[in-house]
């Protein structure tokens, strides 16, 4: 994920707003009990999360992909007054962790925690959604996409994580591995799909930001 150098990287993370008590505790804790803690948005990404939330004033959420929390609770901050998330993780032993931290940030009446398989419990919910984020197996990104598109509202936005895959795709010398294939395929159907606005942002490991037109 390392697309800039150390300094600048140092520079601007020094020059964005700290992440809160509350963010640097999950943060830490993440590094220290959770196995892949690099799949942890962290403090840069979790500002950008944020800083969007605050711009788009969503009403209702979806997160595919809730790994610890930390991105949730990012996207919260900019809730409209009354707003709610549905997030969604596969993981059934992070559950207690979860409603823990949601417990301890004060979102538990506006975080929908729903354990289990994302391709079937998307289909049970009501849109619609402001805001999208996917976050979860790259594999399954356009199915993600399409299951949730016509749940989206209008001016409504989906952002998916993990687009640059550390760089491998545009590693064209290399064998090219499935996950890598499924994010060549869906950021390519982004780019092509003219139902959406696309710009992808070089942020971390990637964030393809979509507007449904």
């Amino acid at each position: 994920m390392e697309f800039i150098d150390s300094k600048l990287q140092d520079y601007i993370e020094a020059h964005t707003e700290a992440e809160s008590a509350l963010l640097a505790k999950l943060n830490r804790e993440t590094h220290a009990k959770v196995l892949m803690p690099r799949m942890l948005s962290g403090h840069l990404q979790g500002r950008v999360l944020a800083m969007l939330s605050h711009m788009i004033s969503p009403k209702r959420i979806l997160e595919i992909g809730t790994y610890t929390g930390y991105s949730a609770i990012c996207m919260a901050e900019g809730l409209a007054a009354g707003g709610s998330i549905d997030t969604i993780d596969i993981n059934e032993e992070l559950e207690t962790w979860l409603l823990g931290y949601f417990e301890e940030a004060g979102l538990a009446d506006k975080i929908q925690l729903h354990i289990g398989d994302a391709r079937q419990i998307v289909t049970r919910l009501e849109g619609p959604y402001d805001l999208v984020f996917i976050d979860a197996d790259k594999e399954n990104y356009s199915t993600y996409f399409d299951l949730v598109y016509d749940k989206v509202r209008t001016g409504g936005f989906v952002i998916a994580d993990n687009v640059l895959w550390s760089g491998k795709v545009v590693a064209t010398d290399k064998k090219i591995d499935k996950d890598t294939q499924a994010l060549l395929d869906f950021n390519k159907k982004m780019h092509d799909d003219p139902r959406v606005e696309n710009v992808l942002f070089p942020i971390r490991d990637g964030l393809m930001v979509l507007r449904k037109r």
